[in-house]
């Protein structure tokens, strides 16, 4: 497998060299030199497959012998070991749970299979490799539980200070061992502009072994692309199909371009956004403006500049005929929903279907019902995103309704948060880094 960085597609690289170093020298994001079709005798009989063996065959078409048979099966059997099962709402609208894992959030996906392809990589090497990742929400716990205690690794989470749920706060906190959360004094963005300054920093990169657990890198990215395919299997034959997908820094939806390149006959994509639209708002205008992120009821989506952005301009550079534009648009819509159309939605899906939908969700479900209002006679799969008691305080206020917790969360209550607090500031952050990991 070759990969090439989206602001330099005459220069290639290795799958080993772009996992570890997770971003390119030039600033720009790893892509796939080639996106070959999943072969047909899979694509046509995918009911007859398992999710595990789903993702097998995706990741052995994708990857094309970048890693030994026998390890690739064990890294993705590792990885892929909870289901992702979709939940009838009604004749048109469907719900794709991907919280089944262990931080009970879709990231369990590419969080586990990347520690696990990194673990593969970084055999034998005497440095200890350092995960550098920002989060606005989910990430976060995700990537904390994938490498926790995982040899050779450290992880170094940043995360927006009063941003995120006090649950998901606690799932990136409280681990300890090889996870350090820092609690930084800013957004998202800030969070994410430090990272990626981080890999850019030739002083830091010599001293430290730094490698990302964002979605940009490209091992995040690539099994996201497996459920796509999962769900798909579970719908009705013949359907339609129309996945929306709830948007902060669009790496799922960048996922889901990749299957869909890889022949899944997805008939079209639903960006669904809070007021964080920068996206929606290139889909209608043309023009891509990137700004500070906006607190909201659904904070893993509160994104200004969303990174995969990048990947999924490139995606469409590569068609013929139209301008980017013209082609994105053509395959993807963008809808944006306030805090108020979210929780009167979350209501309606509780009450219509008696389903306890999160605030991600329900900006999906809203987004979902414009777009087949638009286009009727679509079979429309909302992917939810995160479990809904992950946001306990604010689902229980809206239905006025108690909700389960599950227990791996409950028990998080009683743990105390462990944190470095620190100013959004590229110097502090770096001499922090020299102190504690070089």
């Amino acid at each position: 497998m070759k990969l090439y960085s989206t602001k330099s597609r005459g220069h290639y690289t290795s799958l080993r060299e772009a996992v570890l170093r997770g971003l390119p020298p030039d600033n720009g994001l790893y892509m796939p030199a080639e996106i070959p079709a999943l072969p047909s005798d899979i694509l046509d009989n995918l009911p007859a497959f398992s999710f595990t063996e789903i993702a097998m065959a995706v990741s052995r078409t994708l990857l094309q012998n970048a890693i030994p048979e026998a390890d690739l099966r064990q890294i993705v059997e590792e990885a892929v070991n909870f289901p992702a099962p979709v939940v009838r709402l009604d004749e048109q609208k469907y719900v794709l749970e991907l919280f089944h894992g262990p931080s009970l959030a879709f990231k369990d996906f590419g969080a586990r299979f990347m520690a696990q392809l990194m673990s593969y990589f970084n055999r034998g090497e005497s440095r200890e490799l350092v995960i550098l990742v920002a989060t606005s929400g989910d990430t976060g716990g995700a990537v904390a539980a994938g490498f926790y205690q995982t040899p050779g690794t450290r992880v170094v989470i940043l995360y927006p200070s009063g941003k995120v749920s006090a649950l998901q706060e606690k799932q990136l906190t409280t681990l300890g061992h090889n996870i350090t959360a820092l609690e930084i004094d800013g957004t998202f963005d800030d969070c994410q502009a430090m990272v990626k300054q981080a890999f850019l920093d030739p002083e830091l990169t010599e001293a430290i072994r730094l490698t990302s657990a964002n979605s940009i890198n490209i091992s995040r990215l690539i099994p996201q692309a497996f459920y796509y395919f999962e769900a798909y299997k579970q719908l009705p034959a013949g359907s339609d199909v129309v996945f929306c997908v709830p948007s902060g820094n669009f790496g799922n939806l960048t996922a889901g371009l990749l299957a869909q390149r890889m022949g899944l006959p997805v008939k079209h994509f639903v960006a669904a956004t809070n007021a964080n639209d920068v996206v929606p708002e290139y889909l209608k205008t043309g023009s891509f403006n990137p700004r500070p992120s906006q607190r909201t009821l659904s904070n893993a989506m509160d994104v200004g500049n969303p990174s995969n952005f990048a990947r999924m301009q490139d995606l469409y550079q590569a068609m013929e005929q139209r301008s980017t534009w013209n082609n994105m648009r053509a395959n993807i819509s963008g809808y944006r929903f306030t805090d108020e159309e979210t929780k009167a939605a979350m209501r309606e899906v509780y009450e219509r279907y008696g389903y306890v939908i999160d605030p991600h969700g329900a900006v999906g479900y809203l987004a979902l019902q414009s777009n087949q209002q638009e286009n009727p006679g679509t079979t429309g799969v909302i992917l939810e995103t995160a479990h809904p008691a992950k946001f306990l305080p604010d689902v229980e206020a809206v239905l006025d309704q108690n909700v389960e917790v599950p227990q791996r969360l409950a028990e998080l209550s009683g743990l105390e948060k462990e944190a470095v607090f620190m100013d959004a500031d590229f110097g502090v952050f770096k001499s922090w880094l020299q102190d504690n990991l070089s």
